[in-house]
């Protein structure tokens, strides 16, 4: 069966993006296509239909597949939390925890795991599309690697580099990449392909020859900046970093950015709202006071990231935020740290530990070493919803009379405040459900949209695949994959 792997000059040169518009392109053209990362470190998962969990990432790539997502797309995930540490994800379910010391020798041992998903994967598609992580050019992780060139070549699977020229120094990341890794790896690189284009690409004609000849690799494109991206869900925390754009006339809301943040993607339809300014508060900064509502998001490490929130004072402008009557939402980590208690006694997430949560929540939380992973649906405030849970821990106590949200099951989620300017919620992904959504908008004196996100991702991806016709030689990567044209 055929298959592809784009691996990137870098970090954040847009490989999610492409594998998941070559994915819908694929798709478009009739072929059964499935995505495929090898190793993944993200805090933002995703439930898949087998029980397990994958990165946000992958899950998007089997959504633009039009498949479900599955384990075996994603069969490593590392999941940082404190101490130099990470949550061990593989084929779906925890395996346990690594540090630094011994990451590269954990991983090596894993490829074999890695091996068995992809072929699976194979035996049910036309073609995989492989994404890599980080870049083949970090020479000084080879040994062990399972993320690019190490895969690439256990399976013997044709790589694509990828370069962002919106970053500069472009024709240099292509051809340094060359210089610097094993002819043995630079032989499985077949091509490469220039993103985030911004302009006239014949202004560049001469810098892509130029790439052409001294690496020795033919080029398949230059794609334009893909500004229907921005309606994808994030995935790397990379965008964390960039600077907000605020608007005149929009009711903020703020999300502080939490040491070991998770799942930040939950409040990706809140910032498409036309209403909402969603402000995500690096450390240093105040939350500002003029935000209508906070959302406190989920955490890979809660009693860490709750100190971390202490010292930011961010605790303070929460609770007079609270003492305003503003709103305030925490989701996972976030309804956690709202209670009153939170309790590691296994030590779950380093030192055993029992610290006291923010009070604003009549419940107390434990966390334990079995992971609740499922897709749920129901109603909350009154309207439909569904969403899906991911995490360690149990919390009760009498806040929770007031639940948040009635599932189908008959199980109860969350907790709401007496007085209903407070919201506690394990369930993720949320603020998809345009219902709820609007719901919650107007307890904020906003005329919710209503738009349908989960329509506009689909979207988004047909256009960003119709782009990536217009501007790659699709032809050209699928004989490379060895699946015709």
């Amino acid at each position: 069966m055929a298959a592809l792997m784009l691996q990137g000059t870098g970090s954040d040169v847009g490989k999610s993006v492409l594998v998941a518009g070559l994915c819908r392109a694929f798709t478009n053209r009739g072929l059964t296509v499935r995505p495929f990362k090898p190793q993944n470190m993200s805090n933002n998962a995703a439930v898949t239909i087998d029980g397990g969990e994958i990165g946000r990432a992958q899950a998007l790539q089997a959504i633009a597949c039009r498949a479900e997502p599955h384990s075996d797309m994603n069969p490593v995930l590392l999941k940082p939390q404190a101490d130099r540490t990470s949550q061990l994800i593989v084929h779906g379910r925890v395996r346990g925890t690594l540090g630094s010391g011994n990451f590269r020798e954990a991983r090596g041992a894993l490829l074999t795991e890695v091996l068995e998903s992809y072929d699976r994967l194979r035996a049910k598609s036309d073609i995989v599309v492989v994404e890599g992580a980080g870049s083949p050019a970090e020479i000084n992780l080879r040994a062990g690697d399972i993320a690019n060139m190490g895969f690439a070549c256990a399976a013997n699977v044709p790589v694509v580099l990828v370069g962002d020229i919106d970053r500069g120094g472009v024709i240099a990341s292509v051809v340094g990449t060359r210089a610097v890794i094993d002819p043995g790896d630079a032989a499985m690189i077949r091509g490469f392909l220039i993103n985030k284009f911004r302009g006239d690409p014949a202004l560049f004609e001469d810098g892509y020859r130029e790439i052409e000849r001294r690496s020795g690799w033919p080029g398949f494109g230059v794609i334009p900046w893909l500004s229907a991206a921005a309606r994808l869900p994030s995935e790397d925390a990379v965008i964390l970093e960039r600077p907000a754009d605020p608007r005149e006339g929009r009711k903020l809301i703020a999300c502080p950015i939490l040491p070991r943040i998770s799942n930040f993607d939950d409040l990706d339809p809140l910032g498409l709202e036309p209403g909402i300014e969603l402000v995500m508060v690096p450390p240093g900064r105040p939350i500002p006071a003029e935000a209508a509502m906070i959302v406190i998001p989920g955490s890979k490490a809660t009693i860490a990231d709750l100190a971390a929130l202490r010292a930011e004072g961010w605790d303070i402008d929460i609770k007079a935020h609270h003492r305003r009557g503003g709103l305030v939402v925490g989701l996972c980590g976030g309804y956690q740290m709202l209670g009153r208690r939170i309790a590691d006694p296994l030590g779950i997430e380093g030192s055993p530990a029992e610290v006291d949560g923010l009070g604003l929540l009549n419940v107390e939380t434990v966390l334990s070493p079995a992971k609740i992973l499922r897709r749920v649906r129901g109603h909350a405030l009154g309207a439909a919803m569904e969403g899906y849970e991911m995490h360690m821990g149990e919390t009760g106590g009498p806040g929770t009379a007031l639940a948040f949200a009635m599932l189908e099951d008959g199980a109860r989620d969350g907790a709401v405040s007496r007085e209903g300017h407070v919201i506690g919620s394990y369930l993720h992904g949320l603020f998809a459900s345009p219902d709820l959504r609007r719901a919650l908008l107007a307890r904020i004196d906003i005329a919710g949209s209503g738009r349908d996100y989960v329509a506009d991702v689909d979207a988004a991806l047909d256009e960003i695949a119709a782009e990536l016709s217009a501007h790659v030689d699709l032809d050209g990567l699928l004989r490379l994959a060895g699946a015709g044209a």
